[in-house]
């Protein structure tokens, strides 16, 4: 059972309603209670729970959950008593029935007295403005915006409505659309790592772009995106952004992408839509990956990378060549062992 101390549980449900959110097909008592979820190998009477792995299938033998989330084929699976909730796509459905037991607690309208708004900054109705927020002029939060304490908004900002902003984040020269989370500690909209070298060293060149965040993205915990240098960098619509990520100045991410933790994209590159960067992916600048291409975790990218290819390694490569060639390598080790 989640904390109560950190998280307000909604429910009891009985079954058919959660079935009901889920469009998937209830086998058992339609009136069973459900109080909450649970994982697989700690639910207990009354929890629901989900099956999507198979690495733990056998768990479901010995699971005492009243009711489990999973597949036509897993069901057969379910010890006798045991409701099921049949769908494609269990773990999906568990995330929709997991919202329903504890969705989002609702924005607090207010402003904290020692919040600093300028006079020329629109805020929204129904925000809520968190201590020590600074405001600059020009700046606009759409209606519905929690604002979480410490945060910097520079001059001109457009914050779009019903976004949720964590504590001490800074923002210039954006424009975040709508329903957009940014988790505490990012950096977004800083001047791009631009220079024009020469023989007595380094000059500045003016970034002149801006980051434009589409709708429904997630910006992860000390995330850090650099304005454009004149074309923008741009993240797609529903694109979610892990902690610790790196985006270059003109990055161009498509719609509905992945990047986990700790990778980086060098600027100007290209990302299309359905792209997915393991953690601590490296991708070089001026390349382009196309849609729903892949790049496995510690791999380096040095070159583009065509729609739908998963590669990986360091110089990145098809993963299949990959496995041969590292499959090589112990070969030869193993020689040499001899």
């Amino acid at each position: 059972m989640p904390d109560p101390r950190f998280f307000d549980r909604r429910g009891p449900f009985a079954l058919a309603e959660l079935a009901e959110i889920t469009q998937g097909e209830l086998v058992g008592d339609e009136a069973l209670l459900i109080h909450d979820v649970a994982p697989i190998a700690r639910a207990a009477k009354g929890e629901l729970t989900f099956l999507d792995n198979k690495r733990y299938s056998a768990m479901l033998a010995t699971s005492a959950a009243s009711a489990c989330v999973l597949t036509p084929q897993q069901g057969e699976r379910a010890p006798a008593g045991m409701a099921k909730i049949l769908t494609a796509r269990p773990y999906h459905a568990y995330a929709k029935i997991a919202a329903h037991f504890y969705p989002e607690p609702p924005v607090v309208p207010g402003r904290h007295h020692t919040a600093v708004i300028h006079e020329g900054a629109i805020v929204g109705e129904g925000c809520s403005i968190g201590p020590y927020v600074v405001v600059e002029e020009g700046v606009e939060i759409g209606e519905g915006c929690e604002i979480g304490p410490y945060c910097y908004f520079g001059r001109s900002v457009v914050i779009g409505s019903a976004c949720r902003i964590g504590a001490s984040v800074s923002i210039s020269h954006s424009i975040v659309g709508e329903r957009v989370t940014i988790h505490p500690g990012a950096r977004i909209g800083q001047r791009g790592f631009g220079f024009a070298t020469g023989a007595d060293g380094f000059l500045d060149i003016p970034q002149l772009g801006r980051v434009l965040i589409q709708d429904d993205c997630e910006i992860g915990a000390n995330v850090t995106i650099d304005r454009g240098a004149g074309p923008d960098t741009v993240v797609g619509a529903n694109t979610k952004i892990d902690n610790l990520v790196q985006l270059g100045h003109n990055v161009d991410i498509g719609r509905n992408c992945i990047l986990v933790a700790q990778s980086g994209v060098a600027g100007s590159t290209k990302l299309g839509n359905f792209v997915s960067l393991g953690a601590q992916a490296g991708v070089a600048g001026h390349l382009e990956m196309g849609d729903g291409a892949t790049l496995a975790a510690k791999s380096g990218l040095m070159a583009d990378v065509p729609a739908g290819q998963t590669v990986g390694g360091l110089p990145a490569m098809p993963l299949r060549e990959y496995f041969k060639l590292v499959a090589l390598w112990k070969r030869q080790l193993r020689g040499k062992d001899k």
